[in-house]
């Protein structure tokens, strides 16, 4: 670059000349660096001038870009470019961008060892099922990670199970819904009556009725340290807790009732199950003795044609408090009606009773639960729908009930519940008003 073209540029501007001279070296024009005198020996110190220098020597050593390749990438200046200045050459620009746009934000961290959703429906074996039944389920079930268990309550016929692995294998704790039986117990030994309102803080006093349909904990509490570890043991296996549900069903196997009273008391055992393991099967057959008045039957899955031409009812044991499930009906009916079951969706027309519960299982801290019992009360064709849900985030006893008021629903719009169903036989109410099996029932 010559004298003459240096002067002429000086005489333009001065401002004009030092930004032309330090565009020079990124268009790969070289300069004759200035002379400068050598500077006296002295002592290096680390100073912010010397660190400032280091620096810039970094800066200087990075290989000069040619003319032609920064026209041929030019762009306008952006976020990601802006970032780029001020990193290392061997970062590339999208980690820096995503490590400043990341700076100063949260990290959540997940407990959940469970998945909220899943194909449920691998693995099952659907032979003999009651195939509009199994449609309505699966279709209610959707993508969420759980099992859905439905049965006639009047004959223990299982009619279709959707993830028969979790509904066999699995056993959770109960969380509330251990307050249907804590309840049909307090009845049986006298404690209360279903409109007996019992003082749960200084200021508040509940009914059976509301404390189950709202799911009161506090109220169950003050039930279960009334009744004493003895007698909720007592019940609890009158029900059915810590042995199998069904006969002869491979690959069932039973749930666990604790033998002394769990550390945390009795009150948490009758409000969220704790020192209880309980399976969809068993909560199953006792959500079928509520609904036909007190008959715990052997759950039965036939699995071909001719196992339903032979199928024969067996009852298990007959509920002492068989006469008391009515009471606790109300409270069952107010939690789809207004209580916490509401996505069941309430028809004064088809009424669902139904009890939900939610809790982290303590056997699995990983494991988020919710469940779901019920049964419907229909003339014809009426069913009991258990459903259980693990996972983690979203999980819970009223998301569980509104897959339940589908699978009411999705059977209800087939009209499944106005004709008799091939391999159901009829059922007529009895001289108290409920639904009763006519076939040969066994003990």
């Amino acid at each position: 670059m010559g004298p003459s073209f240096m002067r002429i540029i000086g005489r333009l501007a001065p401002g004009l000349l030092i930004a032309f001279l330090a565009a020079l070296p990124s268009y790969g024009i070289q300069t004759a660096a200035p002379q400068q005198k050598p500077a006296p020996d002295k002592p290096k110190t680390a100073t912010k001038k010397s660190r400032h220098h280091r620096h810039v020597q970094a800066a200087a050593v990075a290989p000069a870009t040619t003319h032609s390749s920064v026209a041929a990438t030019r762009r306008p200046r952006t976020t990601t470019q802006a970032a780029v200045i001020h990193q290392s050459a061997t970062v590339p620009a999208q980690v820096a961008l995503a490590k400043r746009r990341t700076r100063g934000k949260k990290v959540f961290y997940s407990p959940w060892t469970e998945p909220t959703f899943a194909d449920s429906t691998a693995g099952d074996n659907t032979d003999g099922e009651d195939l509009v039944i199994r449609k309505a389920a699966v279709d209610a079930l959707g993508p969420y990670n759980g099992t859905v268990v439905v049965t006639d309550p009047d004959s223990g016929r299982i009619l279709s199970i959707v993830n028969q692995k979790l509904a066999l294998k699995g056993a959770y704790q109960p969380c509330s819904t251990v307050k249907v039986m804590v309840s049909l117990a307090s009845l049986g030994e006298g404690l209360v009556d279903p409109d007996t309102k019992v003082r749960i803080t200084r200021r508040t006093s509940l009914s059976m009725t509301t404390a189950l349909a709202m799911s009161n904990n506090m109220y169950f509490a003050h039930l279960g340290q009334e009744l004493g570890f003895d007698r909720v043991q007592k019940y609890g296996k009158e029900f059915g807790l810590g042995e199998k549900a069904g006969l002869d069903i491979p690959g069932e196997e039973a749930g666990f009732l604790a033998d002394e009273a769990p550390q945390t008391g009795v009150g948490m055992m009758t409000s969220f199950g704790d020192g209880i393991r309980l399976t969809p099967l068993e909560l199953t057959g006792i959500i079928s003795a509520v609904a036909n008045g007190g008959t715990l039957y052997y759950l039965q899955y036939p699995k071909s044609a001719a196992e339903i031409d032979r199928f024969i009812p067996r009852i298990k044991r007959t509920l002492d408090v068989g006469n008391l499930t009515r009471e606790i009906r109300p409270g069952m009916m107010g939690a789809v009606e207004y209580g916490t079951a509401r996505r069941a969706v309430f028809d004064p027309n088809s009424p669902v009773y139904g009890k939900t519960g939610t809790c982290t299982d303590t056997a699995q801290p990983g494991v988020h639960l919710g469940w779901f019992g019920s049964f419907n009360d229909t003339p014809k064709n009426r069913i009991a729908v258990v459903v259980l849900l693990t996972g983690g985030r979203g999980i819970s006893g009223p998301i569980a009930s509104g897959i339940a008021g589908n699978v009411y629903h999705n059977l209800a719009t087939v009209h499944y519940f106005e004709t008799n169903q091939p391999g159901r036989p009829q059922q007529v109410p009895d001289q108290a008003g409920l639904l009763s099996f006519q076939s040969p029932v066994l003990q």
